[in-house]
Protein backbone atom coordinates (compact mmCIF):
# COMPACT_ATOMS: atom_id res chain seq x y z
CA UNK A 1 0.00 0.00 0.00
CA UNK A 2 1.23 3.61 -1.04
CA UNK A 3 2.37 5.89 2.05
CA UNK A 4 2.46 9.30 2.28
CA UNK A 5 3.60 11.82 4.61
CA UNK A 6 1.24 15.12 5.15
CA UNK A 7 4.95 17.02 4.94
CA UNK A 8 6.00 16.22 1.40
CA UNK A 9 3.24 17.57 -0.01
CA UNK A 10 2.41 21.52 -0.19
CA UNK A 11 0.40 22.05 2.76
CA UNK A 12 -2.47 24.69 3.61
CA UNK A 13 -1.28 28.38 3.90
CA UNK A 14 -3.21 31.59 3.74
CA UNK A 15 -3.57 31.47 0.39
CA UNK A 16 -4.84 27.98 0.38
CA UNK A 17 -7.20 29.08 3.48
CA UNK A 18 -8.32 32.51 1.36
CA UNK A 19 -9.08 30.14 -2.40
CA UNK A 20 -11.19 27.60 0.36
CA UNK A 21 -13.27 30.86 1.06
CA UNK A 22 -14.05 31.83 -1.94
CA UNK A 23 -15.37 28.52 -2.79
CA UNK A 24 -17.23 28.21 -0.36
CA UNK A 25 -18.88 31.76 -0.95
CA UNK A 26 -19.27 31.18 -4.59
CA UNK A 27 -19.97 27.08 -5.46
CA UNK A 28 -23.46 27.56 -4.51
CA UNK A 29 -24.35 30.05 -7.10
CA UNK A 30 -22.70 28.43 -9.77
CA UNK A 31 -24.65 24.91 -9.01
CA UNK A 32 -27.20 26.80 -9.22
CA UNK A 33 -26.51 27.60 -12.77
CA UNK A 34 -25.22 24.97 -13.32
CA UNK A 35 -26.03 21.45 -11.21
CA UNK A 36 -23.67 19.37 -13.68
CA UNK A 37 -20.64 21.87 -12.99
CA UNK A 38 -17.23 20.39 -14.06
CA UNK A 39 -14.13 21.52 -11.50
CA UNK A 40 -10.59 21.09 -12.51
CA UNK A 41 -8.01 22.15 -10.05
CA UNK A 42 -4.50 22.29 -11.10
CA UNK A 43 -1.37 22.20 -8.68
CA UNK A 44 -3.38 20.66 -5.96
CA UNK A 45 -1.28 19.90 -3.83
CA UNK A 46 -2.84 18.30 -0.41
CA UNK A 47 -6.73 18.19 -2.13
CA UNK A 48 -8.20 20.57 0.09
CA UNK A 49 -10.29 22.62 -2.59
CA UNK A 50 -11.07 19.11 -3.74
CA UNK A 51 -12.45 18.40 -0.41
CA UNK A 52 -14.33 21.63 -0.50
CA UNK A 53 -15.98 21.42 -3.56
CA UNK A 54 -17.25 17.46 -2.74
CA UNK A 55 -18.53 19.21 0.76
CA UNK A 56 -19.87 21.57 -1.42
CA UNK A 57 -22.08 20.02 -4.16
CA UNK A 58 -20.15 19.24 -6.60
CA UNK A 59 -20.46 15.61 -7.72
CA UNK A 60 -17.52 13.78 -6.79
CA UNK A 61 -17.61 12.31 -10.46
CA UNK A 62 -17.08 15.95 -11.83
CA UNK A 63 -14.48 16.83 -9.80
CA UNK A 64 -10.68 16.41 -11.30
CA UNK A 65 -7.10 17.94 -10.48
CA UNK A 66 -3.53 17.97 -11.46
CA UNK A 67 -0.17 18.36 -9.74
CA UNK A 68 3.00 18.35 -11.03
CA UNK A 69 4.19 16.72 -8.12
CA UNK A 70 3.84 12.86 -7.99
CA UNK A 71 3.59 12.80 -4.42
CA UNK A 72 0.59 15.43 -4.39
CA UNK A 73 -1.40 13.63 -7.43
CA UNK A 74 -0.70 9.90 -5.23
CA UNK A 75 -2.43 11.58 -2.32
CA UNK A 76 -5.44 12.90 -3.59
CA UNK A 77 -5.93 9.57 -5.68
CA UNK A 78 -5.69 8.08 -1.93
CA UNK A 79 -8.65 10.28 -1.16
CA UNK A 80 -10.62 9.06 -3.47
CA UNK A 81 -10.20 11.73 -6.02
CA UNK A 82 -9.13 11.76 -10.26
CA UNK A 83 -5.72 13.21 -9.73
CA UNK A 84 -3.17 13.01 -12.35
CA UNK A 85 0.57 14.30 -13.10
CA UNK A 86 0.56 17.41 -15.57
CA UNK A 87 2.48 20.34 -15.63
CA UNK A 88 0.04 22.72 -16.22
CA UNK A 89 -2.36 20.99 -18.76
CA UNK A 90 -0.15 19.48 -20.81
CA UNK A 91 -2.05 15.92 -19.85
CA UNK A 92 -5.43 17.21 -19.68
CA UNK A 93 -7.71 16.60 -22.48
CA UNK A 94 -11.06 17.78 -21.27
CA UNK A 95 -12.89 21.04 -20.80
CA UNK A 96 -14.18 22.61 -17.39
CA UNK A 97 -16.80 24.90 -16.32
CA UNK A 98 -15.17 26.06 -13.38
CA UNK A 99 -10.62 26.52 -13.16
CA UNK A 100 -8.57 26.53 -9.95
CA UNK A 101 -4.96 27.69 -9.60
CA UNK A 102 -3.14 28.43 -6.39
CA UNK A 103 -0.43 28.87 -8.60
CA UNK A 104 3.32 28.91 -7.16
CA UNK A 105 3.40 33.50 -7.63
CA UNK A 106 6.43 34.54 -5.50
CA UNK A 107 9.58 36.01 -7.52
CA UNK A 108 12.91 33.39 -7.53
CA UNK A 109 14.92 33.60 -4.17
CA UNK A 110 17.95 31.77 -4.74
CA UNK A 111 18.71 31.23 -1.01
CA UNK A 112 14.67 29.55 -1.19
CA UNK A 113 15.33 25.58 -0.81
CA UNK A 114 15.17 23.78 -4.00
CA UNK A 115 12.16 21.25 -2.82
CA UNK A 116 10.30 24.33 -1.46
CA UNK A 117 10.86 26.29 -5.02
CA UNK A 118 8.40 23.81 -7.07
CA UNK A 119 5.43 24.85 -4.23
CA UNK A 120 6.32 28.89 -4.23
CA UNK A 121 8.41 29.96 -6.95
CA UNK A 122 6.29 31.19 -10.13
CA UNK A 123 9.55 32.36 -11.89
CA UNK A 124 11.92 34.91 -12.29
CA UNK A 125 9.23 37.65 -11.50
CA UNK A 126 6.61 35.24 -10.36
CA UNK A 127 4.19 35.84 -12.85
CA UNK A 128 5.88 33.52 -15.18
CA UNK A 129 3.80 30.45 -14.64
CA UNK A 130 0.61 32.76 -14.12
CA UNK A 131 0.86 34.17 -17.39
CA UNK A 132 2.07 30.41 -18.93
CA UNK A 133 -1.60 29.21 -17.04
CA UNK A 134 -3.71 32.34 -18.69
CA UNK A 135 -2.10 31.59 -21.98
CA UNK A 136 -2.77 27.49 -22.30
CA UNK A 137 -6.30 28.07 -19.31
CA UNK A 138 -8.92 29.00 -22.25
CA UNK A 139 -8.20 26.09 -24.37
CA UNK A 140 -9.74 24.27 -21.51
CA UNK A 141 -13.13 26.50 -20.63
CA UNK A 142 -16.29 25.63 -21.67
CA UNK A 143 -18.37 28.17 -23.16
CA UNK A 144 -19.90 29.51 -19.65
CA UNK A 145 -16.72 28.70 -17.88
CA UNK A 146 -14.69 30.20 -15.24
CA UNK A 147 -11.52 30.55 -13.61
CA UNK A 148 -10.47 31.60 -9.57
CA UNK A 149 -7.06 32.70 -9.95
CA UNK A 150 -4.56 33.72 -6.84
CA UNK A 151 -2.35 36.71 -7.64
CA UNK A 152 0.73 37.85 -5.33
CA UNK A 153 1.28 41.78 -4.92
CA UNK A 154 4.70 40.54 -5.25
CA UNK A 155 4.70 38.81 -8.30
CA UNK A 156 5.23 41.20 -11.35
CA UNK A 157 2.89 42.34 -13.75
CA UNK A 158 0.55 39.82 -14.93
CA UNK A 159 -0.72 39.29 -18.71
CA UNK A 160 -4.23 39.08 -18.56
CA UNK A 161 -4.97 37.37 -22.05
CA UNK A 162 -8.17 39.49 -22.32
CA UNK A 163 -9.84 38.00 -19.85
CA UNK A 164 -12.87 39.96 -18.10
CA UNK A 165 -11.59 40.02 -14.56
CA UNK A 166 -13.52 40.60 -10.78
CA UNK A 167 -11.89 40.62 -7.54
CA UNK A 168 -13.44 38.19 -5.69
CA UNK A 169 -11.26 37.95 -1.98
CA UNK A 170 -7.76 39.48 -0.84
CA UNK A 171 -5.89 39.23 2.01
CA UNK A 172 -3.43 41.51 3.29
CA UNK A 173 -0.27 39.69 5.32
CA UNK A 174 2.83 41.81 6.56
CA UNK A 175 4.96 41.66 3.56
CA UNK A 176 2.36 40.58 0.57
CA UNK A 177 -1.68 40.98 -0.46
CA UNK A 178 -2.74 38.00 -1.94
CA UNK A 179 -5.70 38.24 -3.86
CA UNK A 180 -8.36 35.82 -5.76
CA UNK A 181 -9.60 36.77 -9.20
CA UNK A 182 -12.66 35.55 -11.07
CA UNK A 183 -11.92 35.63 -15.03
CA UNK A 184 -13.46 34.77 -17.62
CA UNK A 185 -12.62 34.69 -21.06
CA UNK A 186 -14.16 36.83 -23.86
CA UNK A 187 -14.74 34.86 -27.14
Amino acid sequence: MLSIKMSEIYQPSEDSFLMSRILKQQILNLLEKNPDLKFLEIGTGSGIHLQTALEFGIKKENIFSSDIDQKSVDYCNLLGFHCIKSNLFKNIKRKFNLIIFNSPYLPEDKREPKDSQLQTTGGKKGNEIINEFLKQAKNHLEPDGEIFLITSSLAEEVNWRGYKKKLLGKKNLFFEELRVWELIHKT
